[in-house]
């Protein structure tokens, strides 16, 4: 009797590891499913965005060669694509407007990425309130082939951050400019607050301080000779 117990107690403890193991199985194949974050793993791509040109390349990060070419619908001139050099940090499959992938972007000024969209009449034009909008079918292409830490290069002519020129900068304004006048007010020890492109009360504070210690006439709209004192110059 006592034999039978033995045998029926491993037999139990047998059962619940082959349970156990199924239902971890089954919980992976299902979390990989539903999970709307990808994982973190290696990519030799890098995404250039002309904002201008309404064009996407996804583009070999050591050859640059063209891997894939894709229309988009950028920012409208009120609410601008954001320009500059950032990074993937996060992706997901959504829905709603945002149509059926979303893949996220580190622009320190507020919430933009890559997304598709349910109005694919609108590709091609200033539609968004500034993130990148793609096709479905294109967003879902472009979705397998990126990873988290893919960089995104944004550009919207031959100056980089500032496009066609300066832009006249006032208390409000966001942007990659703004950005970059933070770093060099703060390179110089005027700024002491974050770096996150957007032109608030305590850079217009430092750029007053610094325009008084130059002799410069004091404004809070940062123009061209601003920009060229601060050391900001236009090279392509």
């Amino acid at each position: 009797m006592r034999y039978k117990y033995v045998v029926f107690l491993i037999f139990i403890i047998v059962l619940i590891i082959l349970i156990g193991n199924l239902i971890l199985n089954f919980d992976g194949i299902y979390r990989t499913n539903i999970n709307v974050y990808k994982k973190l793993k290696s990519s030799n791509y890098i995404i250039h965005i002309e904002v201008d040109n309404k064009i996407l390349y996804l583009m070999d990060k050591d050859t640059k060669e063209i891997i894939a070419k894709y229309i988009v619908a950028t920012g409208k001139a009120s609410s601008p694509t954001p320009l500059g050099i950032f990074e993937v940090i996060d992706m997901g499959r959504w829905g709603e407007g945002f149509g059926s992938r979303w893949i996220g972007l580190n622009v320190p000024w507020g919430r933009y990425g890559i997304h598709g969209t349910n109005k694919p009449g609108l590709i091609g034009f200033n539609a968004s309130a500034g993130c990148v909008r793609m096709r479905n079918s294109d967003v879902e292409d472009l979705y397998d082939k990126v990873n988290i830490g893919t960089k995104v290069i944004l550009t919207n002519g031959p100056y980089g951050p500032f496009a066609y020129g300066y832009r006249d900068l006032r208390p409000g304004d966001r942007g990659a400019d703004v950005l970059e006048v933070q770093k060099r007010l703060f390179i110089l020890g005027y700024y002491d607050d974050s770096l996150d492109g957007i032109y608030g009360e305590r850079m217009k504070s430092a750029l007053i301080n610094y325009l008084k210690d130059n002799s410069m006439d004091l404004t809070d709209t940062i123009t061209e000779d601003i920009y060229q004192s601060l050391g900001i110059l236009l090279i392509e």
